[in-house]
C-alpha cells in the first residue's frame, strides 16, 4: 500500500534528535520503505557523511515506521523495539550530507515479541549497506 506518510514522528517512538527517517513511502504488513535525507547537521554524521550506525538506525526506523503505521490504522499503541542483534552486516559506501537514501525492509520471522528483518539501503540506484537485525518490541 502506498501511503506518503509525512509526519513520520507520529508513526515512529523515536524522537529529535535521533529521527534517521523522514517519510514512510509505502508499507504492508510484510514490508515498509522510507526515505532520509542526509544533513550535515545530524547526530550520526561525521565529516559530511552518515555513519554506519546511522545506516543502522535507519534500516531499524524503516521497520518502526512500518510496524507504527499498521498499529495506528487498528488504533493501537505504538509500541518501542530495540535492537537485540545485527546479522551479515555489509557496508558498500557511506552517503554523504544532501544525499536521499531510500531503505526497504522486509520481516522475515515474527515470533512472541522478536521479529527478524532484513534491509537495505539504497542511494541513487546504488545499494550501500544491507544486514539482518533482530528487533525485540516492548509490550
Amino acid at each position: 500500500m502506498v501511503i506518503l506518510q509525512e509526519n513520520i514522528l507520529s508513526v515512529i517512538p523515536q524522537r529529535p534528535p535521533f529521527v534517521m527517517v523522514d517519510q514512510l513511502i509505502s508499507c504492508d504488513e510484510i514490508s515498509s520503505y522510507t526515505t532520509f535525507k542526509v544533513k550535515d547537521e545530524n547526530v550520526l554524521v561525521y565529516k559530511g557523511e552518515l555513519s554506519e550506525a546511522g545506516l543502522i538506525e535507519n534500516i531499524a526506523q524503516t521497520a518502526a515506521a512500518g510496524v507504527g503505521y499498521i498499529a495506528q490504522q487498528k488504533g493501537e499503541p505504538i509500541l518501542t523495539g530495540y535492537i537485540g542483534a545485527i546479522k551479515n552486516l555489509e557496508v558498500f559506501a557511506l552517503p554523504k550530507a544532501g544525499d536521499v537514501i531510500e531503505t526497504k525492509v522486509t520481516i522475515e520471522t515474527q515470533v512472541f515479541d522478536v521479529t527478524i528483518i532484513s534491509g537495505s539501503v539504497n542511494c541513487n540506484g546504488e545499494l550501500l549497506a544491507k544486514c539482518e537485525m533482530k528487533i525485540f518490541v516492548k509490550k
